[in-house]
This record gives structure tokens, sequence and C-alpha cells, in this order.
């Protein structure tokens, strides 16, 4: 089973426990304008459909959108931040792999440790190295770089979700 973006964010929210007033918030944050009811067709799946396969209710959430609501996440958890002189206004948006982005910004938002990561995963009944979990925070491109696949992924999620919702 494909893991999509809506799925992830639906995931994420719950695992964190992230009201819907919040999920505007973030969105916001993260230079995207939307309404509670339209944060809320955010967090429908893509599989509900009706009998003739189309979502009335549902708006797909595409790797810029996913990307800026993580923005809007560290943003939302750390404050904002200075910039430095030269420095752009907004991050330049990198669409990497999605799960690997995912890693890397939930780390940075909860201010989490590779160790803190590995016990998330292990929790979740997931064992990595912190050599493979390295390669997974790698800048795409670098010879160790390593996809982060769906079953990092989920449980990910599934470890967040044990940890802060017990």
């Amino acid at each position: 089973m494909n893991i999509d973006n809506n799925d992830i964010l639906i995931r994420l929210r719950y695992a964190l426990d992230i009201k819907n007033t919040d999920m505007v918030e973030i969105f916001k944050l993260g230079g995207i304008n939307l309404s509670k009811e339209e944060v809320l067709k955010v967090l429908t799946k893509s599989e509900d459909t009706d009998i003739l396969g189309e979502l009335e209710d549902h708006i797909p959430c595409d790797d810029e959108m996913f990307e800026s609501f993580l923005n809007g996440f560290i943003t939302f958890k750390r404050g904002k931040q200075e910039r430095k002189p030269g420095q752009p206004e907004r991050p330049a948006l990198t669409y990497e792999h999605v799960n690997n982005l995912l890693l890397k910004k939930v780390k940075v938002a909860l201010s989490l440790t590779s160790e803190d990561i590995i016990e998330i995963l292990e929790n979740a009944g997931v064992f990595i190295t912190k050599g493979e979990l390295g390669a997974l925070f790698r800048k795409e491109g670098h010879k160790n770089y390593k996809v982060c696949g769906d079953r990092y992924a989920r449980n990910f999620l599934k470890g967040l979700t044990i940890k802060y919702r017990g």
C-alpha cells in the first residue's frame, strides 16, 4: 500500500494530536492559506471515493503543499527564525523524496536526535542502525543517500503515535 501526502498528514496530525485550528495556522506559517473547512478536505484519504470513483470533498496534498506544511510545522514548534543577511525570505522548496523530507523536517520541528528517531522506530518494531538512518538524512545526490521507503515512513508515524499518545 502506497502512502500519499494526505495520508501522511492524517497520521502525523493524529500522532501529535494537532488540533484543526493549529493545522490552519501551520499551513499559514508555511505560506498556504486554507480555511478550517479546506484543511478538513485535505485530511481525507484519496481512497474515500464515492461509487463513481470521484471524491467531492477532497483536496489532494501535492509535494509543494506538503513541504510547505512541514516548513510551517517547524516554525509552529520552534518559532520564527531570524533571517541571516543574504538569506531568501522563504526557504526554497526541495521536492526531494517525501518520506525523507518527513523524517528530516519532523526531526527539526520536534528537536529529535538520531537516537530519538531510532527509539521511535524501535517502538514500532523497526530496527535501523545509526548509519542507515544517516543515509536517509543525507542530501539527495550524495553517494550515501538512501530513499526512505514507505515502510520506514509508516512505522515512524506509528512510533510517533506510541511516543506522543501512549
